[in-house]
């Protein structure tokens, strides 16, 4: 994932919190859900990419997962 995606994961993040707080702060259900909807959109955004990362990290240093399994 480039920093590119990593700051737009962020930013989802942030204003799906701000739209969430301003649902509860006026009263207002529907923008509170979607507000919610968007930061848990860019959290697993966020923990796809890091997976992601992890495996090509892994692939590249030829870990198979199993070294201390041997």
């Amino acid at each position: 994932m480039s920093v590119f995606d990593k700051a737009k994961a962020k930013a989802e993040q942030l204003l799906g919190r701000a739209e969430e707080l301003y649902g509860q702060s006026h009263g207002d259900a529907a923008a509170t859900l979607d507000g919610e909807a968007r930061r848990l959109e860019g959290e697993a955004e966020e923990e796809t990419a890091a997976r992601d990362q992890a495996a090509e990290e892994a692939r590249r240093s030829g870990d198979d997962g199993l070294a201390g399994a041997r």
